[in-house]
């Protein structure tokens, strides 16, 4: 690399309106000199506003903009990735505000560290901030948060502030060496569905066997409105659908990438969390609640068996199928 690599900044977006438009003006405000930015819209209809501002922009060559008919957050992933030509690759949300020096931070850290493959960037989460009252301070995370059975729990890229080593990365914050999707040829799994909770972490632990550190950097920080409506899949989270997808995809993130003894123990503690309600998930206790909880757990574990099982003949990549 040298000292200033070629950065390609992903944005997949759905339904997004004025939050996407202020998050590509940041990172055109960028002080970093090399950088592109590929826009990956999954959006039927736009208001007239912001379709005049992404085509104007499109149209100068201030990004790269790519109308897709079909909504998937790992596949609008892979779909940039193909069509991107970064040294580094650098994945945000599309409703962000960054400040002028977010990828000169992300780039500082491939330079100083060979060893260094993935980058994840700090979290400012307006709603958990607001939750925490903004005064809680990590500065190293417990053994726990590198723990694969129990790392989604301890692992807080939002309050923590020292530089340190990571299992995985937030992925409307996170960055890796071009090398993690030509020599090893990684993608992101479109079979985490939904809104694709999990699907990062997923591909983290994969970057992981490549020998390569994931390192989170305090520095490289963003703030993530976290807004309700738009996002790349637009989905309630009381929804059944939802609901069905959230085990759906953390059973498939434990069948891929743990052992049979750390499976037993990342089910354990989803289900003594997510079911039970007990904290730090604080769920309500009536017991037609932790029935019907229950329910989507059983019903989540079985749908992802039959993923699964599926993926004997087809390896559930359809929108790259799609794609070629």
């Amino acid at each position: 690399m040298n000292n200033h690599p070629l950065i390609s900044v992903i944005i997949p977006t759905y339904k997004r309106e004025k939050l996407l438009c202020d998050s590509i003006i940041d990172i055109l405000k960028q002080d970093y000199p090399n950088f592109e930015v590929l826009v990956v819209d999954q959006t039927k209809i736009h208001e007239p506003e912001t379709q005049v501002f992404l085509e104007e922009m499109a149209t100068a060559g201030k990004i790269k903009l790519f109308n897709l008919d079909w909504a998937s957050l790992p596949g609008a992933r892979n779909y940039a990735i193909k069509r991107s030509v970064g040294d580094i690759i650098l994945f945000i949300d599309d409703d962000v505000q960054l400040r002028p020096e977010f990828l000169t931070t992300h780039v500082k850290n491939y330079l100083e560290n060979p060893e260094i493959g993935a980058v994840a960037g700090r979290v400012l989460d307006r709603e958990k901030l607001a939750t925490s009252g903004g005064k809680l301070e990590i500065e190293y995370l417990p053994p726990a948060a590198i723990d694969p059975a129990l790392f989604l729990y301890h692992l807080d890229l939002v309050h923590t502030t020292k530089p340190q080593q990571v299992l995985t990365a937030r992925g409307c914050n996170m960055s890796f060496r071009r090398e993690i999707f030509t020599k090893y040829n990684l993608r992101f799994d479109e079979r985490f569905r939904g809104n694709a909770i999990r699907e990062e972490s997923d591909f983290c632990l994969q970057v992981r066997k490549t020998g390569y550190k994931i390192w989170y950097d305090p520095e490289a920080y963003l703030v993530h409105l976290g807004e309700e409506s738009g996002g790349c899949h637009n989905i309630s989270t009381q929804s059944l659908e939802y609901q069905l997808n959230f085990y759906h995809n953390h059973f498939l993130l434990c069948l891929k990438n743990l052992t049979f003894t750390q499976g037993l123990r990342f089910g354990s503690r989803i289900f003594d969390c997510h079911v039970l309600g007990n904290p730090p998930c604080n769920k309500s206790g009536s017991p037609i609640k932790i029935l019907s909880r229950s329910l989507f757990y059983i019903l989540g574990f079985f749908k992802t068996l039959g993923t699964i099982i599926q993926s004997i003949w087809n390896n559930g990549q359809i929108y790259s199928k799609l794609d070629q």
